[in-house]
């Protein structure tokens, strides 16, 4: 008997056709920066929306997502108070974060490149992303789901966050580059 996500349809996009929605609950929206040029801080955001829309194949696809900048969480208080003012997101001013991508481009089987535009502390740039598809599942409750892994990295001085201070030993405080990793588990909505 054949399944949803049966061979034949993986030969076009490795996702369905259909508007998949992320679950917050099974998702995750982390970054991680070098500190001091020789650790790694990992955080993330806590509250954030995003949705795939897709026809018979992935180029016509596009994706679109929000971030509350004011939910950033790296474990440390002072940290994210810090990271929440202006020397960083300032939250107050820019309190989302928003992506939208309007070009999908399958590289193979199961994973593809993002094109779009990211919005961030009141600036626009253009960024690629890579993605993987790691599986296609109905769950328990009878809802289409997909796993997708998207990772990419950017400039915080690209988009105006340029605080630091260079150390003795020539190191930076905080690394300029940030490393972006998504883990979205999106439902399918039902037409």
């Amino acid at each position: 008997m054949p399944t949803l996500f049966s061979r034949s349809s993986r030969r076009t996009s490795p996702i369905p056709a259909g508007t998949w929605v992320a679950d917050p609950a099974h998702s995750a929206v982390g970054f991680s920066v070098k500190h001091l040029g020789i650790a790694t801080v990992r955080g993330s955001f806590e509250a954030f929306t995003a949705e795939l829309v897709l026809a018979d194949d992935l180029a016509s696809g596009r994706i679109t997502a929000s971030i509350e900048a004011p939910s950033v969480n790296t474990q440390e208080a002072q940290r994210d108070e810090h990271l929440r003012s202006a020397d960083f997101f300032d939250v107050s001013e820019f309190p989302q974060i928003t992506f939208r991508a309007d070009e999908l481009r399958q590289t193979d089987d199961e994973d593809f490149e993002v094109h779009g535009e990211l919005t961030m502390h009141g600036v626009t740039r253009q960024i690629v992303l890579q993605a993987t598809v790691q599986g296609l599942e109905t769950d328990p409750w009878g809802q289409d789901r997909v796993g997708i892994e998207i990772s990419g990295q950017i400039s915080r001085g690209d988009y105006g966050m340029k605080f630091n201070q260079v150390l003795g030993s020539g190191n930076l405080l905080v690394s300029d580059t940030v490393k972006i990793s998504l883990d979205i588990s999106a439902i399918r909505q039902q037409d």
